[in-house]
């Protein structure tokens, strides 16, 4: 329905304006009844629903309506699934649809810059390019069913402690390279309805009242259609945010922030047409979201816990699997161990907390599953409440997995040990399920272990396992998925969408993360996760993109249809996968793109492209992957946009970071006119070798007047000293290496002649 939104706005007082950019309390946005304005409900998401009952708690933390609790994003994103992820979007409107609400506070896609931010387990991923696809799937999936969603948290909070005063200092390429690339392609292909701004300030200037984030590259830049809401309690001056780009602040000040802003416009320290801006941006979202609403609108519990199952089997990941350990054979006896299989950990704590409209047992979907030929015995093994082994506890798991055939061990981190509000201090498992885990592997050798966190953590006692499941956050359905996986009616196919160190002090960020009070200096710039274990060779305990399955697969046949392409032209590069083991599976086929020879320092690698790809045994399929520009392309600080450098591009075809392949090539030409150059004193000769335009000029001059007398004779080690010192020396420096045969007069003589060369407006 077309509205004539500034007719409208024109009848609203100063106040009335002022109101609808904050909220009316601390859920539900201002209407205005006498304009036919309706007050709209947003919530907490993103992996569910959780809405406050009437008369609950007014942050609704507590007690909240049921809702579908499906995995979280640390697990949905090891699905490498896009059709998946959206299916599970379409699910969380269909919910908020019957329950009347408009905007679904997610997804996250902070970057995780170190396993030790506590909200790690609501974000994707360390990689920008995975982060941004998830996303915007996501955010399609929601916004299909007529609701809104809040690409959240922009930008660069990528820690819980001090989140709320800290100052990310951040190099402008890496900000750009790494975290707001994720942000940048779920607004660019997916346009949420809304971005929240985060708590924490970007190089000096809170993120709620940075124009440079909200204005020039979230709007300007990336074309952003819709409003900016301020994560809850995020604003810190009101006006200020509002002239920045920050529309609707949440949750009520209960009038301060209306107070502000009509002073301000009153005074004329703020424009009205300002204010009117951001109205308008507001309302555009209110009557869209009023027009999407459906009446009475319901959804099957039922089949969205089925979904939440399948979506779970698809995220977990089978990190070892030892002499074929699972699947586990219906047959025998099975201990199981662990308060986890009885008292599962299957979300995060926090704002994301949801009420699950049903909860698996663990214990009970595994008895289940194996059926009546399995003996399934039960022991405790240790307390989630406590780190402290219990005697009593330990002597029961040793003595029933002593007497099984196999061992299964649930294992993971509580919940008070990682949520929204605060970081983790280390990347340990309590030390009672570390000695328990040990304990039972020296009575049971055949020991499988099934993880559930949100993150990363240290494995100092892998070697004891010959299987090990990473579950993270499963969702309400993570029994029966669990279950799907170890007894093999499903085939694990996720991969990791972060890696695993051997230990905290592995992480790229170790000597920098949190930061000194409020000053937090992302030192270790564009080497995040993958990035940084592949450019110090340290291998890690399982890289980005691992991931085992039940049969195996093969790749072949990499076609590159062309050896050649502009930057401003798209390339599909195809490679076939091939299942060459006896089950059904799915493979997660990863591209990563290399440049051979560059000017400025770049990873080894970096994620471009992946493909999902089912195959029955003996099946094969073609994936293609289409590369553009950015696959190629670094940010230019100095040129303030993308650039790639002329050269040649290795195509990497993966199973992981760590395992490639197939390795393609193709060289790319830039089209990209980068910054003018001038010649001065200071240009050094090797910068001008490397220039075709002046390498013939100074070739010339350099072997016509021998500059260098004696020393450009040297031989041997000698003369290649002399080529390495003249690579970086000024011409400048000629004047005193010359002994006599250059003068200033020359010098400028050079110069001259060089910068004619290059002529008006030529650029390097």
């Amino acid at each position: 329905m077309e509205r004539d939104l500034k007719q409208l706005i024109a009848q609203m007082t100063l106040e009335e304006k002022a109101g609808l950019c904050s909220g009316q309390d601390f859920w539900r946005l201002k209407g205005i009844e006498r304009l036919g304005i309706p007050s709209i409900m947003v919530t907490d998401g993103p992996h569910g629903l959780r809405k406050q009952k009437e008369g609950a708690d007014h942050v609704g933390l507590f007690d909240s309506v049921p809702a579908t609790c499906f995995p979280s994003a640390a697990g949905v994103a090891c699905s490498w699934d896009r059709e998946l992820i959206q299916s599970m979007g379409r699910a969380l409107g269909e919910e908020c649809q019957a329950e009347d609400v408009s905007v679904l506070l997610g997804p996250g896609v902070n970057i995780k810059r170190s396993p030790l931010c506590g909200r790690n387990f609501e974000y994707f991923s360390e990689d920008p390019y995975l982060s941004s696809q998830m996303a915007s799937h996501h955010i399609q999936g929601v916004q299909s069913q007529g609701v809104g969603t809040s690409l959240k948290h922009f930008a660069a909070n990528n820690q819980e402690h001090r989140r709320m005063t800290s100052d990310s200092v951040v190099d402008e390429r890496t900000l750009r390279e790494i975290y707001l690339a994720s942000f940048e392609g779920a607004v660019t292909e997916a346009q949420p309805w809304t971005v929240m701004s985060s708590y924490n300030k970007v190089n000096g200037t809170f993120a709620s009242e940075n124009a440079i984030l909200l204005n020039d590259i979230l709007r300007e830049e990336w074309g952003f259609q819709g409003f900016v809401v301020s994560d809850w309690g995020a604003v810190n001056e009101r006006v200020d945010g509002l002239a920045a780009g920050l529309e609707l602040e949440m949750p009520s000040s209960n009038g301060e922030g209306d107070r502000k802003i009509v002073e301000a416009v009153t005074s004329g320290k703020l424009s009205e047409a300002v204010l009117d801006q951001a109205v308008e941006r507001v309302l555009r979202i209110v009557f869209k979201a009023a027009d999407g609403s459906k009446a009475n609108a319901e959804y099957d519990k039922s089949a969205h816990h089925q979904l939440a199952r399948r979506i779970a089997r698809e995220s977990m990941v089978l990190l070892k699997n030892d002499e074929h350990m699972l699947p586990l054979r219906r047959e025998g006896e099975i201990a199981v161990i662990g308060e986890l299989a009885v008292k599962p950990r299957y979300q995060g704590g926090g704002s994301s907390h949801v009420n699950p409209t049903k909860l698996d047992d663990i214990l009970e979907a595994f008895t289940e599953s194996a059926g009546e030929n399995v003996q399934v015995a039960f022991a405790k093994g240790y307390e989630l409440n406590r780190d402290d082994a219990d005697d009593d506890l330990t002597a029961e798991a040793l003595r029933i997995a002593a007497k099984a055939d196999r061992a299964v061990l649930f294992a993971g981190l509580p919940d008070r040990y990682e949520s929204e509000g605060y970081d983790r201090s280390h990347l340990r498992l309590p030390a009672n399920q570390i000695e328990l885990i040990q304990a039972v592997a020296a009575v049971q050798p055949n020991l499988v272990i099934v993880l559930s966190n949100g993150a990363p953590i240290e494995m100092p006692w892998i070697s004891s396992a010959k299987a090990v499941l990473e579950a993270y956050l499963g969702g309400q359905a993570l029994g029966g998925a669990i279950a799907d996986l170890l007894f093999g009616d499903a085939n694990p196919c996720g991969k990791l969408a972060e890696t695993f160190p051997k230990r905290l002090q592995d992480t790229p960020a170790h000597l920098y993360y949190g930061g000194e009070k409020d000053t937090v200096e992302y030192r270790e710039g564009i080497f995040v996760g993958y990035r940084y274990y592949d450019a110090i060779k340290l291998e890690p305990l399982f890289p980005f993109g691992h991931g085992l399955s039940y049969t195996t697969f093969s790749y072949s046949n990499l076609v590159v249809p062309v050896k050649e392409m502009r930057d401003d032209e798209q390339m599909t590069i195809y490679v076939d996968v091939t299942n060459t083991g006896d089950r059904r599976g799915k493979e997660i086929v990863q591209v990563y793109v290399r440049e051979l020879k560059t000017s400025v320092i770049r990873p080894d690698k970096e994620l471009k492209g992946f493909a999902k790809v089912e195959l029955e045994p003996g099946e094969t399929k073609t994936a293609a992957f289409t590369l553009d520009k950015r696959s190629f392309a670094f940010y230019d600080a100095g040129l303030k946009d993308w650039r790639v450098e002329t050269g040649a591009f290795e195509l990497l075809i993966g199973k992981s970071c760590a395992e490639i392949g197939l390795v393609g090539q193709v060289n790319v030409i830039s089209t990209t006119a980068p910054v003018h150059v001038t010649v001065t004193r200071n240009s050094t000769i090797g910068d001008l070798l490397a220039d075709g335009r002046t390498r013939t000029a100074i070739t010339n001059f350099l072997q016509q007047n021998n500059p260098f007398g004696a020393l450009g004779d040297a031989g041997g080690e000698a003369s290649e000293m002399v080529e390495a010192m003249l690579r970086y020396l000024p011409l400048r420096a000629l004047i005193s290496f010359s002994g006599g045969r250059f003068s200033e007069a020359d010098l400028e003589s050079l110069v001259g002649e060089l910068n004619a060369i290059l002529g008006k407006g030529s650029v390097e």
